[in-house]
C-alpha cells in the first residue's frame, strides 16, 4: 500500500537502466519518446516544487484521478469543476480545501492553476480542451479525444500553435510491461508483424442507477450517440493505440459491424462490435468487444512469424519452441509411427490444426499487475498513474510529451472510423483531410 504523498518510482528508474544499456538511448527515442524526460533524475530535480491542478468532471473517473494526484508529491490538488452536485460533494471530501465551481469557464481564469484535469463525458472533450489551452493552461484529458473527426483535428491544430502540454489518458504507454514488450517487438523477438488481435469482453450493462429520469442522459451518457462514441472509444481506443505502437503504422482502411444484441434497453450505441482494419502490407487487426458475456476477458496479442506477443497478460510465446510441421505433416508422422492404422478413403485428408501447448514467458520479470478489464472506473498500477505523474512533472517543466497527441489523434480517429464503417455497412478509407505528418500508412 502507498504511503501518503508517495508515487511509485519503479517506471522511472527502469527507464533510467534502459539509458544505460548500450543503444538503449535509441530505443527509447524510437520507440518511447514521451519517456525520455520520465526518469529518476527529472523526478529530483521537481522535488520542491508542485504543479496546481483542477480537476474538471468529477465522477468515478474523475475520483479516481483524484486519488493518484493524492499520491504525487510534485502536485496539489487546488480547484473542482462539475456541475452535478453529488460528484462535486464527494471530490470535496477528498481533498476538502479545493474551491468549487459549476462552471468550468470560470475555473479557466484563475490564474492560480497551472494545468486541468478534463474526466468530463466525451461530447465535452474538444470544448473544454480548447479552451483551457486557449487559457493558458496545461491540460490532460480523458480519451478518447473528442466525439468527432472534426474536433479531432481541430484540437491537434490548435496543439500546433500552443506552448502549453496536452496530454490524453492513454495509459498503456506508460505500463511497464507494454514499454517492455513493445521494444521486444520492435527488436525482433517476434519477427514480422503478420495480425494483430485485440478483444474486450465485459458482462456489464453499462447503466449507472438516477436518481431522476430527467438525469438519464447525463449520467448515463455512454449510451446514447449525443454524447459517446461507444464502445470504440471507451475501450477499443487504448487497444488500437497499441496496435499502432506495435506496427508503427496507420491500417488504410477499415470494415465492420455492430448491433445491441443483448441490452435492448433504449440504449443506442452497440454492446457488440467486430471490426476488421487493414494495413497496406495487407496485415490487419482483428479487433471485437462484447458487453454480455466475460468469458474471455481482455486482450492484445500481437502476432509475429516467430512468437506472440499478449501485451495485456504480460506474456510472450515462440513458436520454435512448438511443433512447426502441419496438421498434414504430423498426421503421416503418426500413421508411421502407428497410432492410427490407416488414412480415411473418405473426409478430410489431415486432422484440423488445434491450438498446441505454447510455453509463456513473461515480458517484466519482476511482480506486476493484470488488468482484466472489468472495471469500469480504472486499474490499479496499469500507467494511469504514471502517466498522470508526467503530466503534473510537465506542469512544471513546460516540456512536451513527444507523441502523446499524436498517438491519441491516431487511435480516436481509427476508433470513430469503425463506428462510420459499421454504421454504413462498408469499407471506409483513413480520409486524407485527417491525415497528419506524423502518420506513416506505408
Amino acid at each position: 500500500m502507498k504511503k501518503e504523498k508517495e508515487v511509485d518510482v519503479s517506471l522511472r528508474q527502469f527507464i533510467k537502466n534502459i539509458g544505460y544499456m548500450t543503444g538503449g538511448a535509441a530505443l527509447l527515442a524510437g520507440t518511447t519518446p514521451w519517456l525520455q524526460s520520465f526518469t529518476p533524475d527529472k523526478l529530483e530535480e521537481i522535488k520542491k516544487e508542485r504543479a496546481r491542478v483542477a480537476v474538471i468532471g468529477t465522477g468515478s473517473r474523475g475520483q479516481y484521478h483524484i486519488h493518484n494526484l493524492l499520491q504525487i508529491p510534485h502536485a496539489e490538488i487546488v480547484a473542482f469543476c462539475d456541475d452535478y452536485q453529488p460528484s462535486l460533494d464527494a471530490a470535496l471530501a477528498l481533498c476538502p480545501k479545493a474551491k468549487t465551481y459549476t462552471d468550468y469557464r470560470k475555473l479557466l481564469e484563475n490564474p492560480e492553476i497551472d494545468g486541468v484535469i478534463i474526466a468530463t463525458p466525451l461530447n465535452w472533450h474538444a470544448t473544454m480542451v480548447l479552451d483551457a489551452l486557449a487559457a493558458g493552461k496545461h491540460v490532460f484529458c480523458e480519451k478518447s479525444m473528442a466525439l468527432t473527426m472534426e474536433q479531432c483535428k481541430a484540437i491537434y491544430d490548435a496543439y500546433q500553435h500552443t506552448g502549453k502540454v496536452l496530454y490524453f489518458c492513454m495509459q498503456r504507454m506508460f505500463d511497464e510491461k507494454y514499454i517492455k514488450g513493445m521494444q521486444m517487438i520492435h527488436s525482433g523477438l517476434i519477427g514480422d508483424v503478420v495480425g494483430l488481435r485485440c478483444h474486450w469482453f465485459r458482462n456489464h450493462d453499462w447503466r449507472r442507477p438516477v436518481p431522476s429520469p430527467s438525469l438519464e442522459r447525463k449520467i448515463n451518457w455512454r449510451l446514447y450517440w449525443e454524447s459517446s462514441a461507444g464502445l470504440m472509444t471507451e475501450l477499443a481506443s487504448h487497444q488500437l493505440e497499441v496496435c499502432n505502437w506495435a506496427t508503427r503504422k496507420i491500417p488504410e482502411s477499415v470494415i465492420g459491424t455492430g448491433d445491441i444484441v443483448h441490452w435492448k434497453d433504449g440504449r443506442e450505441v452497440y454492446d457488440s462490435v467486430n471490426v476488421i482494419y487493414h494495413y497496406s502490407d495487407g496485415v490487419k487487426i482483428n479487433y471485437e468487444s462484447l458487453i454480455s458475456n466475460k468469458f474471455n476477458g481482455m486482450e492484445d496479442q500481437i502476432l509475429g512469424h516467430k512468437g506472440t506477443m499478449n501485451l495485456a497478460t504480460g506474456k510472450y510465446y515462440l513458436e520454435d519452441e512448438t511443433s512447426s510441421k502441419s496438421g498434414i505433416e504430423q498426421l503421416l508422422k503418426q500413421i508411421g509411427d502407428k497410432v492410427f492404422t490407416a488414412v480415411p478413403a473418405a473426409g478430410p485428408s489431415w486432422r484440423p490444426e488445434t491450438k498446441q501447448a505454447y510455453t509463456p514467458h513473461y515480458i517484466v520479470e519482476d511482480r506486476f499487475h493484470v488488468n482484466d478489464g472489468l472495471s469500469m472506473i480504472g486499474a490499479d498500477k496499469d500507467g494511469s498513474d504514471q502517466i498522470l505523474s508526467a503530466f503534473c512533472q510537465a506542469c512544471i517543466t513546460g516540456e512536451k510529451g513527444k507523441n502523446i497527441v499524436e498517438e491519441a489523434y491516431s487511435a480516436t480517429m481509427l476508433c470513430l472510423l469503425g463506428n462510420q464503417a459499421m454504421a454504413e455497412k462498408c469499407k471506409v478509407d483513413f480520409p486524407e483531410e485527417y491525415k497528419i505528418p506524423s502518420m506513416k500508412f506505408q
